[in-house]
């Protein structure tokens, strides 16, 4: 491929790989991960509420990895309460799990900045042959897109295994109890799916560009090889 052509699709990955850990450091911030709907189990019980009546039980939630906001509604309409996990949830939460969370969000950023950074520089400068060079560039798109996809499998079992919203609504509820009526991701969530294909797709950009992957070998470098030993 001409010079000119890998300088593009460097240059490309480059800027794909910045935007990335730029909308992995705003997901961290937002509470956009996920939101949902709670039903104050105990209020509709006392009342017998079915139906249409059950929606004067249902109250909304929506929280990130730092902060959150629910609504409790037990028929004497939405009452608001803002929340952080830091340090007011962390005796009901799984904490080792959502510190990891945040932990690979942090690497996640790290390594994007890294691969953008050396992605411009294998498009602009003089690469070496190891780091900064195809080795490198696999390297940093690998790891990326490995913490990826453990923030989306850590955080996952954090929601559905060990029930984080019905943790979170019940958090300082003496009297009442709430349950999940419906939850589901939302955008931050997807921007770590989204970031997660970026970095696969610029390994991909990597080997369209002719570097072949690090572990290979081609036959024509062993023939070679073969024949210098031979004269030796």
């Amino acid at each position: 491929m001409p010079a000119q052509q890998k300088k593009i699709i460097f240059c490309i990955a480059g800027v794909l790989s910045f935007a990335c850990a730029l909308g992995t450091a705003a997901a961290i911030g937002t509470q956009r991960w996920v939101k949902g709907t709670i039903l104050c189990k105990t209020g509709a019980l006392l009342v017998n509420a079915t139906g249409q009546e059950l929606e004067k039980f249902i109250g909304e939630i929506q929280y990130g990895l730092l902060h959150g906001e629910r609504v409790r509604q037990c028929g004497l309409g939405g009452r608001p309460f803002q929340f952080s996990f830091f340090p007011d949830l962390l005796k009901v939460i799984p904490a080792s799990i959502h510190v990891s969370v945040i932990l690979f969000c942090t690497v996640l950023i790290i390594f994007a900045l890294v691969g953008a950074g050396f992605f411009m520089f294998n498009a602009f400068g003089s690469p070496y042959e190891t780091l900064h060079g195809p080795v490198g560039l696999y390297l940093w798109s690998f790891i990326a897109c490995s913490c990826g996809c453990l923030i989306m499998i850590l955080f996952s079992s954090e929601v559905k295994i060990h029930h984080l919203s019905e943790k979170i609504a019940n958090f300082k509820e003496g009297s009442f109890t709430f349950k999940t009526h419906s939850e589901q991701f939302a955008n931050s969530f997807w921007i770590i799916l989204v970031c997660s294909l970026v970095h696969f797709l610029n390994a991909l950009l990597i080997r369209f560009a002719g570097f072949q992957f690090p572990f290979s070998k081609s036959k024509d470098s062993g023939t070679i090889t073969g024949a210098v030993d031979l004269m030796y």
